[in-house]
């Protein structure tokens, strides 16, 4: 088997003459942007002349996350994957967290990388600061996937309870690698105070936090998906989000929890890559 390295895209020739590309973020090959008293991280991968598709991770995650589907994704893009401020290998900062914040901190990048207009790919929280970046410049997303993305959190959602009862106990238990890798990678690793950060974030009801009625402003094609099982975004929450964009639409995954894009990763594929090959196909009927 040969292997060929050209900013992280491997070619791969197999006895049979099958060839195929495999793309990874490596956190190898990245750079920061300095946002304040943080270092915001992000590396670029894929074909260096394609389209822009920004890749935005989830609560405690990293872009690593996405390493399970981005090889698989339509290789005309060049994949811009950016790790949240405090998480993976961002500095976390002395400003309090927000969604906001986080976009800010993603615009930041995508003017140092000279970026204008780009398609965005989030999964929860990424997904959230998606709703806020198409809502607030609609003429900068030309089109939007959502992975278990809430757009607003009313008072009595289960999930309220679900977050803000969060510890850094809980998560270390359940998710042990993936905080094994966080103290791995991160500069100045404090998953405690990355923890106590990200709570208040996820139960922020002001206009720093959750998008709400903003998303009825984007403009961008949109696909909501949803695990059947996801206990964080419930289907109702999210046909009501379906009826406030109006060119979107909504995949409900059988099988799948709250990470959908892992859970029935074929079926994800297959949709979202149909979508990104032909955002702006508008259904007809004959």
């Amino acid at each position: 088997m040969m292997r060929k390295n050209v900013r992280h895209m491997w070619t791969y020739s197999t006895a049979v003459g099958e060839v195929f590309t495999l793309t990874r973020f490596h956190k190898s090959d990245g750079q920061y942007v300095q946002v304040g008293d943080a270092r915001i991280y992000f590396e670029v991968v894929g074909n260096p002349t394609g389209e822009p598709l920004v890749l935005l991770h989830g609560g405690l995650g990293s872009m690593a996350d996405f390493n399970g589907i981005i090889g698989e994704l339509p290789n005309h893009f060049r994949f811009v994957g950016i790790d949240l401020r405090g998480h993976g290998m961002s500095t976390l900062g002395s400003a309090c967290l927000t969604y906001k914040r986080y976009q800010a901190d993603v615009e930041a990048v995508l003017d140092r990388i000279g970026i204008e207009t780009f398609s965005l790919l989030g999964f929860s929280d990424g997904g959230i600061v998606g709703y806020r970046m198409a809502g607030e410049s609609p003429s900068r997303v030309r089109a939007l996937v959502t992975m278990g993305a809430q757009w607003r959190l009313k008072p009595d959602d289960p999930a309220l309870d679900m977050l803000s009862g969060v510890t850094t106990e809980m998560w270390m238990k359940r998710f042990p690698d993936l905080v094994r890798y966080y103290e791995e990678v991160n500069p100045q690793p404090h998953f405690d105070q990355l923890v106590k950060a990200v709570v208040p974030l996820w139960v922020d009801q002001q206009s720093t936090g959750y998008p709400g009625e903003m998303v009825s402003r984007i403009k961008a094609p949109t696909l909501i998906v949803r695990g059947d099982n996801d206990p964080l975004l419930s289907l109702h929450e999210a046909s009501e989000l379906r009826h406030r964009i109006e060119s979107s639409s909504f995949l409900n995954l059988p099988f799948a929890g709250h990470e959908v894009h892992k859970d029935a990763k074929a079926m994800f594929l297959s949709a979202v890559t149909e979508f990104l090959h032909n955002p702006e196909r508008v259904y007809s009927e004959a």
